[in-house]
This record gives C-alpha cells, sequence and structure tokens, in this order.
C-alpha cells in the first residue's frame, strides 16, 4: 500500500481547460477498440495518415523470388525506412530480429503455389499464433471473381470475426486474375466488397483512369500494391499519383528490392508518401542516395 504520510493536496484540475481526446487519422477507423487502434498506429504514421508497407511475402507461393532469395542479405537492412513488413510467420520467426519494433502485416492466407489454382487458398495462420507473435495486422487475399471467390471471402470473413475479438487489424488484399480487367470499376467492386465485409483496411492496384473514385467509394483505407517492377521514376510516379488520388500509402515488394539501389528507393518512395514529393524531385532524390552508397 502506499505511503499517504506527507500527501499533498490536489490541485491541478484546469478547470478552464475541456478535455479531449486527439481523433484517430485514418478513414473509417474512429469506432474501433482501442488495442486495434493501437495496432493500426504501427502501421500507419500518425502524423502522416499513410504507411509505406515493404511486402516481402511473395515466397508463399511463389517461392525464393529474385531479391528474396537471402532475407537476412537483401531485406533486412531496409527494415528502419518501412513503416511495416509484411512477411509469413516462417520468415518472420526465422529471420527477423526480435528487437524489430515497427508493425508486422502476417500473411495469413496461403495454400496453393503458382502450379495451381491461387483462388484456391484457406486460412493457413490462426489468431492465436498471430497474437503470439505479437503482429499489427493479418493479411488474407480475396479473389473476386476468382473460381474460389466465395471460398475466399470466408476465409476474410473468419478471421474478421477472430480480429474483432482479440482486437487485431485484417488487411483484405484484392487479387486480380489473368482474367479479370484491372481497372476502376472491378477495383471498386472488389475493395468495396472486402469493406463492407469487415476489412480494417484494403490493399488494391493503382489504376491509370477512375483510381480516386477507387478510394472515394471505399470506405476504409486502401494502400496501392506495387505489382511488377517498374523503372524506378514510374513506380514513384504511380506512388504519388495513387497517395494524391486518396490512397492511405503503398506496400510495394518489387520496386523497392527488385531496385538497383533498394535503400535509396525505399526511402525515396517514402518522401513521396509521407512528405507529397513530386515524382520528379523524389527520383532525383533517389539518384542522389543511389550514387552515394556506391
Amino acid at each position: 500500500m502506499a505511503d499517504t504520510d506527507g500527501e499533498q493536496d490536489t490541485h491541478d484540475y484546469h478547470l478552464d481547460i475541456a478535455q479531449t481526446a486527439p481523433p484517430f487519422p485514418l478513414k473509417g477507423c474512429h469506432a474501433l477498440d482501442w488495442g486495434m487502434k493501437n495496432r493500426l498506429s504501427h502501421i500507419f504514421d500518425p502524423r502522416t495518415g499513410r504507411t509505406v508497407m515493404l511486402a516481402v511475402d511473395h515466397g508463399y507461393f511463389m517461392g525464393p523470388t529474385s531479391g528474396l532469395e537471402r532475407i537476412d542479405v537483401n531485406i533486412l537492412p531496409l527494415l528502419p525506412y518501412a513503416n511495416t513488413l509484411m512477411c509469413t510467420r516462417g520468415v518472420l520467426r526465422a529471420l527477423v530480429p526480435s528487437t524489430f519494433n515497427k508493425g508486422v502485416v502476417l500473411r495469413a492466407s496461403g495454400g496453393p503455389s503458382i502450379l495451381h489454382e491461387l483462388s484456391n487458398e484457406h486460412i493457413a495462420v490462426s489468431m492465436e499464433d498471430a497474437l503470439r507473435l505479437n503482429v499489427a495486422a493479418v493479411a488474407v487475399q480475396v479473389f473476386i471473381g476468382g473460381e474460389f471467390e466465395t471460398q475466399s471471402v470466408h476465409n476474410m470473413t473468419r478471421l474478421v470475426d477472430q480480429g474483432n475479438r482479440y482486437g487485431v487489424p485484417v488487411l483484405g488484399v484484392t487479387a486480380v486474375g489473368k482474367q479479370l480487367a484491372r481497372d476502376a470499376k472491378y477495383m471498386r467492386l472488389a475493395t468495396r466488397i472486402c469493406a463492407e465485409l469487415g476489412a480494417t483496411y484494403v490493399k488494391t492496384y493503382f489504376v491509370e483512369e477512375g483510381f480516386e473514385t477507387v478510394a472515394a467509394a471505399c470506405p476504409v483505407p486502401i494502400v496501392i500494391a506495387g505489382g511488377k517492377k517498374l523503372p524506378e521514376r514510374e513506380a514513384l510516379t504511380m506512388a504519388y499519383r495513387a497517395v494524391q488520388q486518396g490512397a492511405a500509402g503503398v506496400d510495394m515488394g518489387r520496386n523497392i528490392f527488385q531496385s538497383a539501389a533498394p535503400i535509396a528507393m525505399i526511402r525515396a518512395v517514402g518522401k513521396v508518401v509521407h512528405e507529397n514529393m513530386p515524382p520528379q524531385e523524389a527520383y532525383e532524390y533517389y539518384q542522389t542516395l543511389a550514387r552515394e552508397a556506391v
């Protein structure tokens, strides 16, 4: 029991100041529980409401892709410059230092490899294991229009129920098969379905025409996928256009770790996302950092 001897009278009630609580900066997330918001603050920078997610989860269906042959050599040096790491539990346990104190978004769906029908995914990680790993969110692939569309949607909704129970956000990742058009109409459909059925935030692709309508129609934050490797200037331009048209950040993998200068690239992406640096200026910044690294 605390010693009460010498206890002073209280007096700092600040009667002239009304009690306030700062609003949570993320679109559509104001009504979430405190724990859910706290986890999201390890993904999205509270100062900007945006994120640079570093995606290195490709191996769960593609194996060791170019740039991911050695996570410890190629990826760990990039971690200081990312807001969040998106990876699998195998990589997290085997290679990521436990001193890493930023958000981890854990790939939680899987099953088929690139040799089979990719939409035939199931939940591959229990929420209990996600909690054991202290992750900031779990990610699940949703194949709207795919052969196993309903199954993938049910994967997401089951994780949403479990995430709501334990305070873990769920990222709904909209997958686009070869037979589906990557246009604003499809992206509006896929992202809206994920949000309506409970995804805390959504990952989708940037489209050249009408992306602002995709972002506007989705009631939760959207981050864009980096997709295939582009020339650095083009990737920075895509990131800039996306955030200017309503995206809450990017989830880039190949456009960072397959760059000729990955650290310079992720730092340039951060300038675009968090500081609204124009693409040409960001590309010059990338070039300067790349030259200094030689």
